[in-house]
């Protein structure tokens, strides 16, 4: 049996296989499908999740491996989908294809709660690997700037 916590919620798999990516787990065992398949060997970037806080890729991960974690997709980072990177990402416009943007939002979300300063060098580090077929980066540096200048969720 493997535990952990999925947004905020305790899990148990008693009949997966601890090799299964925790990307099939949350989306075909848990039914969490905003997590997106992109390349499948963790180069894209549309797969990623918060381990821990941390901005992993789930396709390439061993659900084992986040035994007695947290794990965070992109429909737990905010309960009213008023987070300030959903909301900025709104406001720029970001999405054309919209395929890759849970990736995005979860990697950038994970620069904003490191606390750093936002500019873009740090952007571009956090982002690396992520990548958008529509092209939208400029956006996507002015929403995660938007954002981290932003009001907190309440």
């Amino acid at each position: 049996m493997i535990e952990f916590t999925v947004n905020g919620e305790r899990r148990e798999l008693v009949e997966t296989s601890p090799s299964m990516p925790l990307l099939w787990v949350l989306r075909d065992h848990l039914k969490l499908t905003g997590t997106k398949f992109g390349c499948g060997m963790g180069l894209c970037g549309a797969c990623t999740v918060h381990l821990d806080g941390v901005a992993v890729r789930s396709c390439q991960l061993p659900v084992a491996a986040v035994a007695g974690h947290s794990i965070t997709t992109i429909e737990g980072l905010s309960a009213t989908e008023q987070h300030p990177l959903q909301l900025a990402w709104v406001a720029e416009d970001v999405p054309q294809c919209g395929y890759c943007q849970s990736g995005q939002i979860m990697s950038a979300a994970a620069l904003l709660n490191t606390g750093a300063a936002v500019t873009d060098d740090s952007i571009r580090n956090a982002m690396s690997g992520n990548l958008c077929r529509c092209g939208t980066y400029g956006r996507i540096n002015k929403a995660i700037k938007r954002a981290a200048n932003a009001p907190k969720e309440a």
